[in-house]
């Protein structure tokens, strides 16, 4: 249970920023852009997340075999939220001119990062954890996680997307940025409830570990296994991606309407 509320947590984090992809950020971060290229521009920033993660999980995993999975839970859950809240307090093109793109691009990319170590790292926090008959059924808690926060950042943006347009321009998009903080505190403190995989404290006693070696991966005993690994994870990432920004798009009328502030 520990695993599935982290990692709703997590993805809340992640997929608050798809939502706002459709609702604000084409006009916050891409005014001189015209509708479309502004909403294609949004979509792209949401995209640099998917090239961040692969490198989230070699540091996290590597890192996590070799001074403990739960602490590198506890710093995704960290990078993930200060991604998080400095997007919430990012002030928009008007303010700061081409460093708020800019800057949108390295928050985006840091939530990538987090959520690239979230996975692999909490799957095998519960796995390490389980009875040896349940292994599967523990594994699986993590991946729930992903349609809960799918779920529940839509459903809070579906909300904000109520208020009055001028009110949701100038600050009202900001509110489940920020608010996340409290999903993070709550996010940490199960984190640090947990107790260390007794499987790693069992390695460590036994395993010397190697300098990060990523170039295995293109080994000839590595390849297959890695490119299958590759190849599941976007399959995932089609299955769970787009459902955040459809549900945003449900409030308006059409997928690349602009949401124009009538004020810098």
């Amino acid at each position: 249970m520990a695993s599935f509320i982290g990692t709703t947590i997590e993805w809340y984090d992640y997929y608050i920023f798809g939502a706002a992809t459709v609702l604000v950020l084409n006009s916050q971060f891409f005014p001189t852009l015209d509708p479309f290229a502004g909403t294609l521009a949004s979509f792209a920033t949401f995209a640099v997340a998917f090239i961040a993660r692969p490198f989230g999980g070699a540091f996290f995993g590597h890192f996590g075999d070799k001074i403990g999975r739960k602490k590198m839970l506890v710093w995704s859950v960290l990078a993930m939220g200060l991604g998080t809240l400095v997007v919430g307090l990012l002030p928009n093109y008007a303010t700061i001119g081409i460093w708020a793109p800019i800057l949108l691009v390295v928050c985006r990319f840091l939530q990538g990062f987090a959520v690239g170590g979230e996975w692999g790292g909490a799957v095998l926090m519960s796995l390490e954890h389980a009875p040896a008959n349940k292994r599967a059924f523990f594994a699986s808690f993590p991946q729930a996680g992903v349609p809960a926060g799918t779920v529940l950042s839509s459903g809070t943006f579906a909300l904000i997307a109520l208020m009055p347009q001028d009110q949701l321009l100038a600050w009202g998009w900001r509110i489940p940025f920020i608010a996340s903080v409290l999903l993070v505190v709550v996010g940490l403190w199960i984190r640090l409830k947990v107790t260390e995989s007794p499987e790693f404290l069992k390695s460590r006693k036994r395993t010397r570990f190697q300098r990060f070696p990523p170039w295995r991966c293109s080994s000839p005993t590595s390849a297959p296994s890695c490119t299958a690994s590759c190849v599941a994870s976007l399959r995932t990432s089609r299955s769970t991606s787009p459902p955040c920004s459809w549900l945003a798009m449900a409030p308006s009328n059409s997928a690349f309407r602009p949401a124009r502030s009538s004020s810098p």
